[in-house]
């Protein structure tokens, strides 16, 4: 496979190593299906894992390392294991793809789509959890009696 206007960048992991990589542009249906699935299957409470799992790999196959001048591309979860020092590094090369495929994940200090989208679901989070909280009282027994094996406090 070929990269799309390759740029070389270097990541660090934990250790504040750095690693080099080469990361690639989106193809068009590539780029709009990650996209749609990135923001809000990474954001906190409200993910879906898997989801977010299956469109980092389907990125991660645009990122490549460089192996004695031939160039890896990061196919497979295991190529991603074996090149990729540590989660924190994954997600530092997560990142510069989104900011490298895009206008709107924010680039040269613009506040960006994804803050935006997280600020939204951070601002509707209270609401939610007042909700939670109005609707605990009514699912929990009223004045029960404590059972034989209760621990008094």
């Amino acid at each position: 496979m070929d990269l799309i206007k390759p740029k070389a960048i270097t990541v660090t992991d934990a250790d504040k190593n750095e690693y080099p990589f080469i990361i690639s542009r989106l193809p068009a249906t590539v780029g709009r299906e990650i996209l749609a699935k990135y923001p809000l299957s990474n954001a906190p409470k409200i993910g879906d894992y898997d989801v977010s799992h299956e469109a980092m790999l389907k990125m991660m196959r645009y990122v490549a390392v460089d192996i004695e001048g031939n160039e890896i591309a990061l196919k497979t979860q295991t190529l991603i294991d074996n090149h990729v020092p540590d989660g924190e590094a994954l997600i530092r090369l997560e990142i510069e793809m989104l900011k490298y495929n895009t206008s709107f994940f924010g680039k040269d200090g613009s506040p960006g789509f994804l803050r935006y989208l997280l600020q939204k679901v951070s601002g509707s989070l209270p609401s939610i959890i007042k909700t939670l909280m109005d609707s605990l009282p009514s699912s929990l027994p009223q004045n029960s009696p404590a059972s034989k094996t209760s621990k008094r406090p």
